[in-house]
């Protein structure tokens, strides 16, 4: 495989999830009850021998550099590998001017000094597996100036409204990009990754910010494929993909994969997801505990009812608690005789007065982090 160093870029403007990203952004989001969600791009690069990897940071960044750590966790090569974190001037993440291009320009330097010929540049926010190497063995064989990754899909209509779709020719060439309006099922939906030479990337980085101070790296690719001056190609992709852009796209993700067969769509034994992880006792289950069709993490206490729902690390579910279609994160308490559905409920909450907290199936509910009901 050529040589390629990776970026993973935060979540622009236009994407926020209420609730959860006031305290930590997407990235950091804990996924399945054992995961984040930044887990899923770092994973992929080390897994397709890409051991430089540079983390952009735009808010918040405790969660994420806590989490990340030296990266060790992550199968880095401690001798040629290094996992570097660094941060945007600008630190509120509906700022018009905090863009991807803003990002990169404001770490110039750090880019210039990689000697690596190629770099392969994925988001924080969507979660899927795929081998980058193939990837840059494709590109470098098409011989494209920009491969770009796309999944089709057939719910565009209702789904992945805040990410952008590629218009394609018979060639698989890109035609444009374009945000997603809901006009249309059947969309090309852009996976927020590219590859692309280090030289032509930082090409476009100044070209973008001669141009506008709001161009994205989007932007100014796409301006490169209606004028001809770029060949830009789309690969499909295949397995499962979520996009995590808003709070129900969070919330239906973690549910989707509660189903062992979707599960296989993105867990593969030879690809393995790498996270920090942390000693913990075993999850103890009491003689009045009810669980099925549920994810439980360990460190927990089980003696109520949990049905489709994800229970994350060190939560305690008292006696006559019932959970349904929930997503609950770490050192949750569920008093007794509880019920809840359709909820995400944020760490350290504890649900304990309010006896009944249902909301409908299809608008998930938000218990903030640290609340007490």
């Amino acid at each position: 495989m050529y040589k390629a160093f990776g970026i993973v870029s935060s979540s622009g403007r236009n994407i926020y999830v209420d609730g959860m990203q006031d305290y930590r952004p997407i990235g950091a989001f804990s996924f399945l009850g054992r995961y984040r969600v930044i887990d899923f791009p770092i994973s992929n690069m080390t897994n397709s021998n890409i051991e430089r990897i540079q983390v952009y940071i735009n808010n918040k960044p405790r969660s994420v550099v806590e989490h990340l750590g030296t990266g060790r966790h992550y199968n880095i090569n401690s001798k040629s590998g290094k996992l570097q974190l660094l941060f945007s001037e600008h630190n509120n993440d509906n700022d018009i001017y905090n863009t991807d291009i803003d990002n990169y320009y404001s770490n110039l330097e750090c880019i210039e000094a990689v000697h690596y010929p190629y770099v392969v540049i994925a988001p924080n926010y969507m979660i899927y597996t795929t081998d980058y190497s193939k990837l840059i063995d494709a590109h470098i064989e098409s011989g494209a100036d920009v491969t770009m990754l796309y999944h089709s899909v057939d719910n565009a209509k209702e789904n992945y409204l805040n990410c952008h779709i590629l218009n394609l020719n018979r060639q698989k060439g890109v035609l444009s990009i374009e945000h997603n309006h809901g006009n249309a099922k059947n969309r090309n939906i852009f996976m927020d990754t590219y590859v692309m030479s280090k030289e032509l990337f930082i090409s476009l980085i100044h070209k973008a910010k001669e141009i506008s101070s709001l161009y994205t790296l989007a932007d100014v690719i796409n301006a490169g494929c209606r004028d001809g001056e770029l060949d830009v190609r789309g690969i499909s992709h295949r397995g499962y993909f979520a996009s995590i852009t808003d709070f129900k796209s969070y919330h239906d993700a973690n549910m989707d994969l509660i189903d062992y067969k979707t599960a296989t769509d993105l867990f593969h034994d030879n690809w393995p997801i790498y996270t920090r992880t942390n000693n913990s006792c075993p999850t103890h289950y009491f003689d009045t505990a009810n669980v099925s069709n549920s994810v439980i993490s360990n460190g927990s206490m089980i003696e109520g009812t949990v049905e489709n729902s994800i229970v994350g690390r060190g939560c305690t579910i008292k006696k006559g608690a019932v959970i349904k279609n929930c997503v609950v994160l770490a050192d949750c308490t569920i008093g007794e005789n509880v019920h809840i559905e359709n909820l995400v409920v944020d760490k350290h909450a504890k649900i304990t007065h309010a006896k009944e907290i249902i909301r409908p199936a299809g608008e998930p509910g938000y218990i903030k982090r640290n609340d007490t009901l």
